[in-house]
Order: C-alpha cells, then sequence, then structure tokens
C-alpha cells in the first residue's frame, strides 16, 4: 500500500501527514466525493500501469499482443471510462477515469485535439443544461473533468509541438497537469535537465498548465504549494510487482538490473503525484474547475447566444427517480472497478 503522504522537503514534512483542512472534503466524508480525471498521451507511456498503481488494484488489465499484420495502422482515439470506489483518508471517492487510448499515435493528429476539446466542453453543457431546468434532477452525476494527467515522452530533449498545442488548446477547460511517463528510462541527470527543459517551455510558450499556488488566501499552503511547484513536470514510475520483505510489501518494478522501489520519493515523484490527486489538493482542483474554469465558460458560452432554441428544454418535468442511471457522457466504453 502507498504511504498516506509523501515527504516533500523538511519544511513540508509535518503539514505532508494530515490533509488541508477543506469544508468541501469534510462535508465529502459521509456522502462520498464524485472526481473525474482523464489520462492523455501516446501509447506506450504506462497510462494503464498508472491507473493502476493508482487505485491501487488492477482497473485495466494487460492487453493482448497486438496483431503484427495491423500494428503499422493506428487506431481512432477513443474515450474509454473506468470507474472505481475510493477511500482516502477516511473520504470515499466516486473515482471517473476517463482514457483517451489513441492520443498521438496517427501521423495526423489534429482531429485528437477538437475530440477532446469537444469532449470536455460537452460535460460542461451538461451542467449548463442542468442549470437552466426548472426542476433541476437531484442525483445528476457531474462529468467535468477535474483534472487531465498529460503524459510527456521521456525524450530528455524538450517539448514537442504535439505537447505543446494540447496544452495551449485544452488549458482553459481543464486543469493540466503534466508528468514524464517512464521517466526511469533517465539518468538522473538527464531526468533534471529534462524537467528544467519543459518548465522553459512551459514559460516561454505561456502554456496553461495547472497553477498549485492560485489561492493565496493560506500563507501555509501558499508556501507548500510554491514548493511543489519545483516538482513539475513530475517524473512517474509505476509499479508492475509487489515484494515481500522483513518489514512490509514494497511496490517496485523490476529490471535485469536490480528494482526501482516507486514509493520511495528519492527515485521517482510518484507518492506525491497520488497523495495530491487523491487527498491534498482533490478539493483544490475540484474547486477550481466549478469555480473558475466552468464559470469562464458559462460567461463565454452565455454571452454569444448559450443554447440553441429548444435545447435544454423539454426536461425540466422529468421525474428525478428516472435518473437512477447516468446516460453515458461519451461514446465510451464504461467499466466497473
Amino acid at each position: 500500500m502507498a504511504p498516506s503522504a509523501p515527504s516533500i522537503t523538511s519544511t513540508m514534512s509535518t503539514r505532508a501527514t494530515t490533509p488541508r483542512p477543506s469544508s468541501y472534503r469534510y462535508k465529502s466524508e459521509k456522502r462520498g466525493m464524485t472526481y473525474n480525471i482523464m489520462l492523455v498521451g501516446q501509447s506506450g507511456l504506462g497510462r494503464r500501469t498508472f491507473l493502476n498503481t493508482l487505485c491501487e488494484r488492477e482497473v485495466i488489465p494487460a492487453s493482448e499482443a497486438p496483431n503484427p499484420d495491423t500494428a503499422n495502422v493506428a487506431d481512432p482515439m477513443r474515450f474509454d471510462t473506468y470507474e472505481v470506489k475510493l477511500e482516502e483518508e477516511g473520504t470515499h471517492i466516486s473515482l471517473s477515469v476517463i482514457d483517451a487510448a489513441g492520443f498521438g499515435d496517427g501521423l495526423d493528429n489534429t482531429s485528437c485535439f477538437k475530440q477532446l476539446q469537444d469532449y470536455i466542453e460537452a460535460q460542461f453543457d451538461e451542467v449548463l443544461v442542468e442549470e437552466s431546468r426548472i426542476k433541476r434532477n437531484r442525483r445528476y452525476r457531474d462529468h467535468r473533468l477535474h483534472v487531465l494527467i498529460y503524459f510527456i515522452p521521456p525524450t530528455g530533449h524538450s517539448l514537442r509541438e504535439l505537447d505543446i498545442e494540447l496544452i495551449r488548446r485544452l488549458g482553459e477547460y481543464v486543469n493540466i497537469i503534466p508528468v514524464i511517463g517512464r521517466a526511469d528510462s533517465l539518468t538522473v541527470d538527464e531526468l533534471q535537465t529534462f524537467k528544467r527543459n519543459v518548465m522553459r517551455d512551459i514559460d516561454f510558450y505561456k502554456l496553461p498548465v495547472y497553477n498549485f499556488c492560485w489561492d493565496e488566501s493560506d500563507s501555509d499552503a501558499l508556501k507548500e504549494n510554491r514548493d511543489i511547484m519545483d516538482f513539475i513536470p513530475f517524473s512517474v514510475v509505476t509499479c508492475d510487482e509487489v515484494l515481500d520483505n522483513d518489514y512490509d510489501s514494497v511496490r517496485v518494478r523490476r529490471y535485469p538490473w536490480g528494482t526501482i522501489e516507486i514509493d520511495d520519493d528519492s527515485q521517482c515523484d510518484f507518492v506525491l503525484l497520488r497523495y495530491i490527486l487523491l487527498n491534498s489538493h482533490i478539493a483544490d482542483l475540484i474547486n477550481y474547475t466549478e469555480d473558475v474554469l466552468y464559470e469562464n465558460y458559462r460567461t463565454k458560452k452565455l454571452e454569444v447566444g448559450g443554447f440553441g432554441e429548444g435545447e435544454g428544454e423539454g426536461e425540466a418535468d422529468e421525474d428525478d427517480d428516472e435518473a437512477d442511471e447516468d446516460e453515458p457522457s461519451s461514446a465510451s466504453a464504461k467499466k466497473q472497478a
């Protein structure tokens, strides 16, 4: 099992052992918290093992070996949805993970950007329609994305045009947290250099990645968040085996020359990232989505006329009991875990 909190720096260790106060979180402890994450990145960067390691169970089983006769043909991008029930620090989390399989695998990936943007906007539009009803659905399930984990390939150089375009186009709709997939393919020095190069590109192109310091009202949290910003992009190594030692079980990735303990924060940033996503910053990510990103989208949508004639009407008198089963928000394949 992963530690309940990482040790980031000596100044943060005391604070990291306990979740930061959040009325949103405390109110959600009993009734559960709805939380939506999207994984985006080219094939082979470890999205499947990342999700399995994040949830500490097998959510996505290993895929079969591809047919060699069709291995050179890129599949179109699709959205696969996985529903997972978690409990973190006493809080029940209803986690929905959308995996954008096939992103960036083709020669021309222009359509991928539009598919992603249309998907995110569709979730905003669902909420806007729900808000316009005379009688709202008490069982409505919010599908707005709270965070997008973007996997950067470990090239060791800098961001590619594909990376820059995705962050630039989607940053105003969703909280983007960049991570380096398969960071174990880089040496320690190469990894630090690559991180600096990525942040240099983010600053140069003014790319809208998630700013952990957006709320400056809490001075103590602000210091912690500034320290966290130094870890961006997070280096990720995921687990493929659990070893038992004399003291505890250890999650590792095995190599011919040895193993990497993914819960050792001196070897990768996975523990810190997991703590951020499922514990300390979950309320911040949800609040920023609802209070900033969605409100900005809503304002722009209404300024240009909102919905077309008749859209969102005719549903105001629906009985709440007919909403026990959510309609799928996209042509995604839903799976339970």
